[in-house]
């Protein structure tokens, strides 16, 4: 103690250079292994004696010498997360002594430079991904989303996209991640349809029902195409979402259906009903008409609209919807539309169907007059 006590009247006089030196070196002898136990708590004693130091300089000189050691004094690595930005970066970007838990504590007590150093840091752990999440504003999620070593689960993104969707450069970084859940891609879908409905070039040139309408169905098309190419384990997830946000309505289900969406119409099927998904696909597809039909009902549907999903589900059992755009919902409307038909939620029903068809016929002949133009 004789030495820390020397040490603690030198730096008194010693100039702040002369300090940081001497800092630098303290944090080495400490993380060698030559000092004996006793010189080892007199050198930690005299680094937590230089956390009060009023030059930053020569705190920003422990914290080099200390940041990247498993072997640092914990206490004194988690005072220095705390101190001014350049010093807490120093340790926070790499220091294996701060925990998971440290990390979310810093986070939550910390402002926006500290939860930005945070979000950067390589291989920043799922939970203390999800804190910055929960907590960050646009700029720190924006950091941790560049942060490419950075473990962000699926919940995290689905709460990215609800929290920043309206951001286009954070639906930019989402959108370009190799893996992306269903439910985050259609939450962003709905923020681009929120933002592009509530210009001012929409708004000037559309009636407000116009409005209404367009957004409704170009997110009821957009989910459909969504849910045809999620993962088969995800589809309960996702279905459970769109569930939440009111569309499993009778229109979108035969959207899905008669665009070949079988599996997840099927995953819906057990969603709504409360059976157990492998009874649901099972009688989806060997099922007689009269169990399919009952199974449509236990799902919601009445029993007028439930014939024209088991005719459609029939249809595609029996191979009869020819490869074209359109051609089960061709099917559906000869067997069913008739002339004149009173306003039922069947003749509703018909009508998004023989929308659906006129949409694929003309998409198809798009398709068509692209690949001539590029023949030519």
């Amino acid at each position: 103690m004789v030495i820390v006590q020397a040490f603690f009247r030198w730096t008194a006089t010693a100039r702040a250079s002369e300090r940081a030196k001497a800092a630098g070196a303290l944090g080495r002898a400490y993380l060698s292994a030559t000092l004996g136990r006793e010189e080892q708590r007199a050198a930690a004693l005299a680094m937590t004696y230089l956390l009060d130091d009023p030059s930053p300089h020569v705190r920003l000189a422990l914290a080099e010498a200390l940041a990247g050691s498993p072997e640092a004094p914990r206490a004194i690595i988690l005072a220095l997360a705390e101190d001014q930005p350049e010093i807490s970066c120093t340790v926070i970007a790499c220091s294996p002594v701060i925990t998971e838990a440290d990390l979310i504590d810093l986070a939550g007590r910390g402002d926006g430079l500290i939860r930005g150093f945070i979000a950067a840091r390589p291989q920043l752990s799922r939970g203390a991904a999800a804190a910055i999440v929960e907590i960050g504003e646009e700029n720190d999620v924006t950091i941790l989303l560049e942060n490419e070593s950075a473990a962000i689960g699926r919940q995290s993104l689905r709460r990215i996209a609800e929290r920043f969707g309206h951001s286009a450069d954070i639906r930019s970084l989402l959108l370009d991640r190799e893996y992306l859940p269903a439910d985050a891609r259609h939450l962003l879908v709905h923020h681009v349809t929120t933002a592009l409905t509530g210009s001012d070039l929409v708004r000037a040139t559309m009636a407000a029902a116009r409005i209404e309408h367009v957004s409704r169905e170009a997110g009821n098309a957009a989910a459909v195409v969504i849910a045809g190419g999620v993962p088969h384990e995800e589809i309960p997830d996702f279905v459970e979402h769109l569930r939440g946000a009111g569309l499993l309505t009778p229109a979108f289900l035969i959207h899905a259906l008669c665009a070949g969406k079988v599996d997840f119409f099927a995953g819906a099927v057990a969603n709504l009903s409360g059976l157990e998904d492998r009874r649901v696909r099972a009688i989806l597809a060997t099922g007689r008409m009269h169990a399919v039909r009952a199974l449509l009902e236990s799902a919601g549907l009445d029993r007028d609209i439930a014939l024209v999903f088991v005719e459609a589900i029939l249809l595609r059992r029996r191979g009869e919807v020819a490869e074209t755009p359109g051609s089960i919902s061709a099917l559906l409307l000869e067997r069913f539309q008739r002339p004149g038909m009173p306003a039922s939620p069947v003749s509703e029903l018909l009508d998004m169907v023989e929308k659906l068809q006129r949409a694929e016929m003309r998409s198809t002949a798009r398709s068509y007059a692209d690949d001539a133009c590029l023949a030519a």
